[in-house]
């Protein structure tokens, strides 16, 4: 095993600045994620560590090997999975599995020991006569981590390895890889734009826009105390609540976030909690379930309900009806109130 090392790490393509001066500590048995949507840049920085693109300028360094220059994808010890899994069609999941140590010419009874070992840890040992197309999505996505695992590599690099599953696929293979990553203790490095993914599996997650990191945090950290409007609105799901501030207390253009679970009706607070009182003009009500949506804004002292759109996200046990098209009164706990300069979006003082 290995931590990784990235120092000031650049790749241009003519006049894109994909990655642009990322420099980033990972710890060696650590499960690390690159959470950004499409263009910002973690792909690009996932395949320069797995040797596939040469970078502008910068350096990597796997263990104490620098690995920036000419050392090939082969000579790294690293693993990657990829998206599309790259199975042989024409090979059965032994023959998938066994492929990279024969290439090394692994003596034959290591081999047998090997693929066994790696199939009966992702309980895949009855699948080692099958070809790829008798499996499903997760079946083969256990058999690409499977090939990766044999080789033992110092560094997991894994390219949205869930991504072509289905909703109930995922949250299993989700649960599969993180249970083999901490049982392996391998370093591993996970590329998504799925936040359910980055919250769910990382144990820091790398927030990354337009090829910069914009913040790097455990999933709580990251998802309680963002940094900047960015990762306060890309992290969450509905996203963070941002509402210009009208109290002359706070210093210069202020917005107030709070997340869409702590803006709740009034009347679920004891009257000596500490809260921030608004009044909400509900819209529309969505019902999912265990959780209740509302949309709706804010209506100033005086004013018509504001433009932008607020989120209420409501638990099925606050049974208290929110009739769509009136004006209610809400608020949020001031411990949850988080404050960003509306001019430059970072996180402020109160």
């Amino acid at each position: 095993m290995a931590g990784i090392e990235i120092r000031n790490l650049r790749k241009h393509f003519g006049d894109l600045h994909a990655v642009d001066g990322v420099t980033l500590s990972i710890h060696d048995g650590e499960f690390l994620v690159l959470l950004g949507s499409s263009g910002s840049g973690k792909t690009t920085l996932l395949r320069m560590i797995a040797g596939l693109e040469r970078p502008t300028s910068g350096e990597i360094h796997i263990g104490d090997q620098r690995v920036d220059g000419d050392v090939p994808p082969r000579a790294r010890g690293i693993a990657m999975v990829f998206q599309s899994y790259a199975l042989y069609p024409h090979r059965t999941v032994f023959q998938n599995i066994a492929f990279p140590l024969e290439a090394s010419r692994t003596p034959r009874k290591q081999i047998e020991e090997k693929v066994r070992w790696a199939a009966e840890l992702f309980s895949i040992s009855r699948y080692l006569d099958r070809y790829p197309r008798q499996l499903s999505g997760g079946e083969r996505q256990r058999v690409a981590l499977c090939r990766a695992l044999v080789r033992d590599p110092k560094v997991f690099l894994l390219d949205e390895p869930l991504a072509n599953l289905d909703a109930k696929l995922r949250n299993t293979a989700r649960d599969d890889l993180k249970r083999f990553q901490r049982r392996i203790k391998t370093t591993t490095v996970y590329v998504t734009h799925d936040q359910v993914e980055a919250m769910g599996l990382g144990d820091r997650i790398v927030v990354m826009e337009r090829g910069k990191v914009r913040q790097i945090g455990t999933p709580q950290e990251v998802y309680e105390e963002p940094v900047d409007t960015f990762v306060a609105t890309f992290v969450g799901q509905p996203p963070m609540n941002l509402l210009e501030a009208r109290d002359p207390a706070l210093p210069g253009r202020t917005l107030l976030g709070f997340r869409p679970e702590h803006f709740l009706p009034k009347g679920v607070f004891g009257p000596s909690d500490d809260t921030r009182p608004f009044r909400f003009a509900v819209r529309r009500v969505e019902y999912l379930g265990s959780d209740r949506y509302v949309y709706g804004s804010v209506v100033e002292a005086g004013a018509a309900p504001g433009e932008v759109t607020i989120i209420a996200k409501l638990p099925a046990t606050i049974a208290l009806p929110i009739p769509e098209g009136e004006t209610h009164e809400f608020a949020v706990p001031r411990r949850a109130l988080r404050y960003f300069d509306a001019d430059t979006g970072l996180k402020r003082a109160p």
